[in-house]
């Protein structure tokens, strides 16, 4: 749950929050456009969370893999506006239920009955060790059952703070993936896949793609079961996506932005345009254009998951 601090919070007595988080996000806009989704987590047996579940319910999605386990939801806070990559994010999961999560807890073949896809996001192993161990195992019985495996490289570096170094996790978990997300800078950080730039500020567009494809390459070497490798590339006046299926890659539509605030939640729905497009089998270039679309419409919504319809993101996905 996200905690919403507009200036001068203190005085005004109230705070907005969103539900939502990475994996839930992305599962909400799956159900949204029509995908069966469920949600694996652990929420406290309080009357808070069943109120937590009924909503998640509402959006359809299903909830009987929830395990009611532990004392709290986990939360965070960020001024309103802003990143969560930005120094402003306050992380409040310790001692959260999921958090508390231990490997043998969960009943993986129950939890994963009729799925065909199983999605996580780098936050959840970055909690500490056991829920990277819960991670870890949860790829295994979702790769043993012939689940396709996607990825999130979101890396937030006021996470990841229990002594051990990101790739030494991260690099055992991308290798159950058929689907990798994320950017030049996150496989970096997570995956130990060096970069080809330092940063992106005042490079023209073509070395982007260029240093992006590279970093791609990069991942496909070590990671060979990756079939589908995605990256975002954003800046405060434009947004594309760029894709790697086999030796070929492919490059969205560039969207301009204006008054773009809903920082929040764009890369879970870039994550799930991508799910989504590859579930229902678009061609290479609508998989990209489609995932860019969705991210960017997700750039102008307010809360943490979309409200967008296909037809919406379908209708701007060439800058129409």
């Amino acid at each position: 749950m996200r905690f919403a601090l507009p200036q001068k919070w203190t005085t005004q007595q109230s705070l907005t929050y969103y539900i939502g988080g990475a994996e839930l996000n992305v599962a909400t806009a799956l159900a949204r456009w029509g995908e069966n989704t469920s949600y694996v987590t652990a929420l406290p047996d309080n009357y808070m969370a069943k109120e937590l579940i009924e909503y998640i319910k509402d959006n359809g999605i299903a909830t009987d893999a929830i395990l009611l386990s532990g004392e709290r939801v986990g939360t965070y806070y960020l001024p309103e506006g802003n990143d969560v990559k930005s120094n402003g994010v306050i992380y409040d999961r310790e001692h959260s239920s999921f958090s508390k999560l231990k490997p043998g807890t969960i009943d993986w073949d129950a939890a994963f009955k009729d799925c065909t896809r199983f999605h996580f996001s780098a936050i959840s192993p970055a909690l500490n060790k056991n829920a990277a161990l819960v991670c870890k195992e949860a790829a295994e019985a979702a790769k043993a059952k012939g689940l396709k495996i996607s990825v999130d490289l979101n890396y937030r570096n006021k996470l990841w703070k229990y002594g051990i170094e990101p790739k030494q996790i991260m690099r055992d978990l991308v290798g159950h993936c058929d689907v990798i997300m994320g950017n030049m800078w996150s496989a970096d950080s997570l995956l130990g896949v060096a970069s080809p730039i330092k940063d992106s500020l005042d490079v023209p567009d073509l070395v982007v793609n260029k240093a992006a494809i590279e970093s791609m390459k990069m991942l496909q070497e070590s990671f060979p079961d990756a079939r589908t490798i995605a990256y975002t590339q954003r800046f405060t006046d434009k947004y594309w996506g760029i894709m790697r299926q086999g030796e070929e890659n492919f490059v969205s539509h560039v969207h301009m932005l204006q008054d773009a605030r809903g920082p929040v939640g764009s890369g879970d729905c870039f994550m799930a345009g991508l799910i989504y497009a590859l579930v229902l089998q678009f061609e290479p270039k609508d998989i990209i254009n489609f995932a860019a679309s969705a991210a960017v419409g997700k750039l102008y919504e307010s809360g943490d998951a979309t409200k967008q319809s296909v037809k919406d993101i379908k209708e701007r996905m060439y800058g129409k």
